[in-house]
């Protein structure tokens, strides 16, 4: 299977993850003119799914190194198997309260404070199994400056909220960030720490993510199915809906959608090796500038602002890069 071999290419990876994991809801906000969040949630954990095994029976069944896909995913055990379906459970809710509240409040703001909040504490959980691997000062300060960034967010945001949805949709994001800081160490648990000699009964990072998915998937019909018939804004729908309102283009969007976050998770699951876990998430979950330069600059949803809060999004995006920044040279040799 493809390895990833140097830190290098490990960081360029990482930030290749940035850009999908901050770049996927676009479609959700393309479909939401016409199509439920819930129903367009549907195509989106399928595409997660579709690219996941893609990966692993091209890149995860070629080359000399590691374990073939199918080899692998067929002597993992019970229980690390369930690492990886937990890590996806967890996600998934954690999404589909942070699209509730993209819905609710906009990408510059969903993002940077659920995204955010899960960048802070998931690094600090993602860093204890290996505390010597970084050089924490460094790792600590760059999430400080990314914590000061959320705070120089909110502060933006409440000067446009407007009553009892922004409200909502801040306290949607906050849950949703809990949550989201948990779910990635589940799933580098299930691995084996050395992916060119896999061990017994572990998984490889292809097989780990297809598994996550599947997690993703079927915990959908659980999640998924709840915001269906009690849904945060918007109508109730059914499965009905899904056949009667759907077309190709938004079931392709929903799919694309899936597509993109996923490849921004199947490489950084693949440079955990390389970078560190703790790296290679905070890396990643750095998605909140990336959504923050979408809402702002395409999306146009401070245009109404009050003077003076351009200024706060300048220091928002300055924190946020200094911080990215200090997190990449955090790693010790």
């Amino acid at each position: 299977m493809y390895i990833v071999e140097n830190y290098l290419t490990a960081v360029i990876f990482c930030v290749i993850t940035m850009i999908c994991w901050g770049s996927w809801a676009n479609t959700q906000k393309l479909a939401s003119k016409t199509w439920s969040f819930t129903l367009f949630y549907w195509d989106y954990s399928i595409g997660i799914v579709l690219l996941s095994l893609l990966f692993g029976i091209t890149l995860g069944s070629q080359g000399v190194d590691g374990q073939g896909f199918f080899e692998n995913l067929l002597q993992s055990s019970p229980k690390i198997l369930m690492y990886a379906l937990i890590g996806g459970i967890i996600f998934n809710l954690a999404n589909l309260l942070l699209v509730a509240a993209i819905d609710l409040a906009g990408m510059a703001i969903a993002f940077p404070i659920g995204i955010g909040l899960a960048l802070v504490l998931g690094v600090f959980i993602n860093y204890l199994p290996q505390p010597e691997a970084y050089n924490s000062l460094f790792l600590f300060a760059g999430v400080g400056l990314v914590t000061i960034a959320i705070i120089i967010n909110a502060i933006a945001y409440k000067r446009i909220s407007k009553g009892g949805k922004s409200t909502k949709g801040i306290v949607l994001s906050l849950v949703a960030g809990l949550l989201m800081s948990f779910f990635y160490r589940f799933v580098a648990d299930s691995m084996s720490p050395s992916f060119a000699n896999i061990e017994a009964g572990t998984l490889s990072p292809y097989t780990a993510v297809f598994v996550f998915s599947i997690g993703i998937f079927l915990s959908s019909f659980v999640f998924n199915y709840f915001f269906m018939k009690r849904p945060i804004s918007g109508d109730v729908v059914s499965f009905a809906d899904y056949f009667k309102q759907g077309n190709a283009k938004l079931h392709l969007t929903g799919v694309l959608g899936g597509v993109i976050w996923c490849l921004g998770m199947l490489l950084s699951i693949m440079s955990g090796e390389k970078a560190g876990y703790a790296i290679s998430y905070g890396l990643g979950q750095g998605a909140t500038l990336v959504a923050a330069i979408w809402g702002v600059f395409v999306w146009k949803e401070f245009k109404t602002s009050p003077k003076g809060t351009n200024v706060l999004l300048v220091f928002m995006f300055l924190s946020f890069i200094l911080g990215l920044t200090l997190i990449i040279i955090a790693k010790n040799s």
